[in-house]
């Protein structure tokens, strides 16, 4: 009861949450730093068009099975990716709370969709954490939670460019791609359910 009204209460101000995007036209710090990123602002969050070195890493499912991460990611379905830790009350609640609905929306394609969510807490986020974490959020057997050691957690983040320092300073970012080989659609700051649903049918009529 009490992460549902917190839920809500995120919901209902995420247009004061994402007015700074807005204010700024649609801009992250260091976005500009990029070539590779192709920029469209919206009034409540930045879109882009980057490409990604997978690193070579090993990080452990929410089933505790040790996976290599490109193998994970490449495996030839659409992936959606979000960066969490289970212990965020502000920002991770409603990036989840929003995959979980993309879940829903996906109906007979959702198990046909890698919907990714990575922990920037590793050393806290043990899978069994995010077992029960993946569970609250009614995580079906197309999304997976991940974990792994903090040097593999920091390469991960580095190389999708969402570290940030600390996991206080985290901020949305949300990935999603069509297929291996594909270039990456990056989402800065907070999308509601039915655009992200309208992101995901847009790259699949690029293919």
């Amino acid at each position: 009861m009490i992460r549902g009204t917190l839920i809500a209460a995120l919901i209902a101000a995420i247009g004061v949450m994402t007015a700074p995007f807005a204010l700024a036209g649609g801009s992250v710090d260091g976005m500009d730093e990029h070539a590779h990123h192709h920029v469209v602002s919206t009034a409540s969050a930045t879109r882009s068009v980057a490409s990604y070195q997978i690193p070579n890493v090993q990080l452990v499912r929410d089933d505790g099975k040790l996976v290599e991460l490109g193998q994970e990611l490449n495996d030839g379905r659409p992936v959606v990716l979000a960066f969490i830790y289970t212990s965020c009350t502000t920002v991770c609640p409603l990036i989840t709370h929003t995959l979980s609905q993309l879940q829903a929306k996906l109906g007979d394609a959702r198990d046909r969709v890698h919907l990714v969510s990575i922990t920037i807490d590793p050393e806290q986020d043990t899978p069994a954490r995010l077992r029960e974490y993946a569970h609250k959020f009614g995580a079906g057997p197309g999304w997976q939670h991940y974990t792994g050691s903090l040097p593999a957690s920091l390469a991960t983040q580095r190389a999708f460019d969402v570290y940030r320092g600390d996991k206080m300073s985290h901020t949305p970012v949300t990935l999603m791609r069509a297929a291996h080989g594909k270039s990456w659609r990056r989402i800065d700051g907070f999308v509601r359910p039915d655009e992200l649903l309208d992101e995901y049918h847009q790259l699949q009529s690029l293919q």
